[in-house]
């Protein structure tokens, strides 16, 4: 029936009272070109966004494919580039075969939806990326969230379930930057004959031989059962995502993934980027370790002058903050004095504490590093100590 003149939307209000007094607004903040202050806020883990010759690649994609990939993969979204790039990506990272998809968010929600499905159970890692927690739900399959990290819970958990079965997990998780015991993992899940899809988002370019990703490092590189997903916007600087495996679940997701089949190709110029900095990344595998020195660095600094901060596994470092609150305040403090560091507030954070998350580069030199830690210490509340 007619419910005469109202505003659909005044629930919107609602809600964002509620965000505004609990401390969890959001804002965009659009950056400049160039900026004097320091950022450890990106992950371009590996200072590759801004090389000459990423820049270069990207531009000269441009000029030959154009500015966009002009339809899906399977019409006229493929290019040579495309091609180029996941036999790179398979190769450097140790598998059989590749798919760029537009984005790592795209290629999580492809990788579940396409090797899960109604009747299959996904076990994931209560502390997964969104996108991963978005694929179980549009996967149709059972899903069994288990403790953030825990072997023994992911074999219950597959105990529990007949007929196909597939445990999903973060390489490294994206909030404190701890890495997941992937050897464990891939036991209990040829235990139970399961396979096991790993994000390796935050693990490419960092960890492994010369950043060849988690996978390399835990010796899962190319095994059976195993499939990994990847961003290219990380330590690669560009912009996209991969899924790499056996080339029959590669063959498998072209024909049957909907985040490939439906959604416009990568653009070119991220493509030519990504092949230029996985190639560059092949030629300077000092990189990756360099990434592991300054987070190592940035944490002792901090918790040598008190600040709860999580030991990094790899380039990510979390420094724990009072309140939602005193982390706007710290992260816009920090800000003030010259240097950009995340904030992570709920429901980013699932545990409801709030954050810094810092982000180690190659490319800070010492005096940077010490320069990031003087101020993280200086505006840092003082409840944080």
């Amino acid at each position: 029936m007619p419910q005469g003149s109202f505003d659909p939307f005044d629930w919107i209000d609602e809600q964002a009272a509620v965000r505004a007094k609990a401390g969890l607004v959001r804002t965009l903040r659009p950056r400049p070109a160039e900026s004097a202050r320091l950022d450890l806020a990106s992950n371009d883990y590996l200072g590759l966004t801004h090389r000459p010759e990423v820049t270069a690649a990207a531009a000269e994609a441009a000029r030959r494919w154009g500015a966009g990939a002009t339809g899906s993969r399977l019409v006229t979204g493929s290019t040579r580039l495309h091609a180029d790039l996941e036999r790179e990506l398979a190769d450097f990272c140790g598998f059989e075969a590749a798919l760029v998809l537009s984005s790592g968010y795209a290629a999580n929600l492809a990788a579940l939806t396409a090797l899960s499905g109604h009747g299959s159970v996904i076990v994931s890692d209560a502390l997964n990326h969104a996108s991963i927690v978005d694929g179980c739900r549009l996967s149709r399959a059972t899903t069994a969230v288990v403790p953030h990290a825990d072997p023994d819970a992911v074999r219950k958990a597959l105990d529990a379930h007949d007929g196909r079965a597939l445990a999903v997990t973060d390489s490294v998780f994206s909030v404190d930057g701890d890495a997941a015991p992937l050897p464990e993992l891939a036991a209990a899940c040829r235990a139970y004959g399961a396979a096991l899809l790993v994000d390796d988002a935050h693990g490419l370019g960092v960890l492994g031989e010369g950043g060849r990703g988690a996978l390399n490092a835990a010796g899962l590189a190319g095994a059976d059962g195993v499939v990994a997903t990847l961003t290219l916007s990380k330590s690669l600087g560009s912009q996209g995502g991969a899924v790499l495996g056996p080339a029959r679940v590669i063959d498998h997701l072209v024909n049957t993934a909907r985040t490939f089949i439906f959604d416009t190709g990568l653009a070119p110029a991220a493509a030519g980027a990504a092949l230029a900095s996985a190639r560059l990344l092949r030629r300077e595998p000092e990189l990756a370790a360099r990434a592991r020195t300054v987070a190592a660095s940035l944490h002792r600094g901090l918790t040598d002058a008190g600040l709860t901060a999580v030991r990094p596994d790899a380039a990510v470092v979390s420094v724990l903050s009072p309140s939602p609150g005193e982390a706007v305040r710290w992260a816009a403090d920090c800000r003030e004095a010259g240097l950009v560091v995340g904030c992570f507030r709920p429901p980013s954070v699932p545990d409801g504490v709030s954050r810094l998350r810092l982000t180690a580069r190659a490319d800070l030199t010492d005096a940077q590093v010490g320069e990031a830690v003087a101020t993280i210490v200086r505006t840092a509340p003082t409840a944080a100590f």
